[in-house]
């Protein structure tokens, strides 16, 4: 089982989603994000966004590498709203760009099973 992210017993859901947007899809140091990657996600997690879906820590590594390669470093991802918390899921809205000037915003849904995330979701919100 994981342990905690500051070593202590199982991760809870809010830490999850911070970890999961700050110190997986902010993160911008390869080596340093796959270590939260073995960290926070179980072997199997499944990543649903608007490209696709894929399964698996590596893949889900090579899709943040992937967004981040191809976007200015001055582009970040920042809390948009309250986090919404239960016992297995949690959903975290975020802005992503300039810290000043977001080009996209959007959602991610988690599920966690035994302290990990399985399941990651991420919605865009619609430029309607």
């Amino acid at each position: 089982m994981p342990g905690r992210l500051d070593g202590g017993p199982m991760a809870d859901v809010p830490e999850l989603l911070d970890a999961n947007l700050h110190r997986v899809f902010n993160n911008r140091d390869a080596d340093a994000r796959r270590r939260v990657i073995d960290d926070i996600y179980t072997d199997d997690v499944t990543f649903t966004e608007p490209e696709g879906t894929v399964t698996g820590r590596a893949a889900l590594d090579e899709r943040a590498a992937a967004l981040l390669g191809r976007t200015p470093a001055t582009f970040v991802f920042v809390e948009d709203g309250p986090r919404y918390v239960g016992t297995s899921t949690g959903a975290l809205p975020w802005r992503f760009g300039p810290p000043d000037a977001p080009v996209a915003r959007g959602i991610d849904v988690i599920t966690v099973l035994d302290g990990r995330i399985s399941e990651l979701l991420t919605v865009l919100a619609s430029e309607d």
